[in-house]
């Protein structure tokens, strides 16, 4: 295994798709034309994808895949620590590598989503850490409230009457 693999496995720190498939083969497992695929997408497009998302993708180029085989192969990805799912507002599920995971802020209003640093949250997690014991992870859903283009429509004066 290579220290990048190596290195990778517990924190998400792969660099290729051959890194992933070098760790899946050290724990017996197999790399398939449809994992190759999968792994493929997600180090291309390197945004946030459904499970449908990714099935649709993988189908273009092998239209025999199940879904289902997508299904179980995202879930052992992220059993590796190679992706990270999030829950971003009323969506489905998104996944993403776990290497390019951030935290987000979803508006309310018109769905707009807002990558944010970790930074923005350091405040809270030492407070819940010092205070609970409690470590937070700020990658796996997002905070909801309103843009400050919404928030903006908001503070505008209603016209009555005309």
């Amino acid at each position: 295994m290579s220290k990048t693999a190596a290195q990778g496995a517990g924190h998400g720190g792969f660099e290729s798709v051959e890194d992933v498939l070098e760790v899946l083969r050290s724990r017996g497992g197999r790399a398939t034309s449809s994992r190759r695929i999968l792994l493929e997408i997600l180090f291309h497009s390197r945004e946030h994808m459904s499970v449908e998302a990714l099935a649709e993708a993988v189908q273009e180029r092998a239209p025999d895949v199940h879904i289902s085989t997508i299904y179980r192969n995202v879930e052992e990805l992220e059993e590796l620590g190679v992706v990270a799912h999030s829950h971003l507002g009323h969506g489905p599920v998104t996944y993403q590598l776990a290497a390019l995971a951030h935290a987000h802020l979803v508006c309310e209003d018109c769905g707009a989503r807002i990558e944010v640093s970790d930074d923005l949250f350091a405040g809270l997690a030492k407070a819940a850490k010092a205070e609970l014991g409690f470590s937070i992870d700020p990658h796996h859903v997002a905070i909801q409230g309103r843009c400050s283009d919404c928030e903006a429509k908001l503070a505008l004066p209603t016209r009555r009457g005309h």
